[in-house]
C-alpha cells in the first residue's frame, strides 16, 4: 500500500485564511525549501524541525499534526 509522506499529508492541511495552528504549520512548511519532503518517520522530522523550524512556535503543534497523520495513514 502506498503511504504518503508526512509533508504530502501536511500540504492537505494548508489554509492561508485559517488561524488553526496545524494549518499555519502547513503554510509555513510549504515555504521551507529544506523540509524533508520524503520523510515519514517521527525522528527525522522532529530533529529537522527542532533545528530548522523557527516558524513553529512549539513542537506540540508538530506532535498534533503527527497524530493526525498517523490516524489518516491507518
Amino acid at each position: 500500500m502506498y503511504r504518503k509522506s508526512f509533508y504530502q499529508f501536511l500540504m492537505t492541511e494548508r489554509n492561508p485564511n485559517s488561524s488553526d495552528e496545524v494549518a499555519q504549520f502547513a503554510n509555513n512548511a510549504f515555504y521551507d525549501q529544506g523540509f524533508p519532503k520524503q520523510a515519514d518517520d517521527y525522528e527525522t522530522l522532529s530533529q529537522y524541525l527542532e533545528l530548522n523550524g523557527n516558524y513553529l512556535p512549539t513542537m506540540t503543534i508538530f506532535d498534533q499534526a503527527w497524530q493526525m497523520y498517523l490516524e489518516k495513514m491507518n
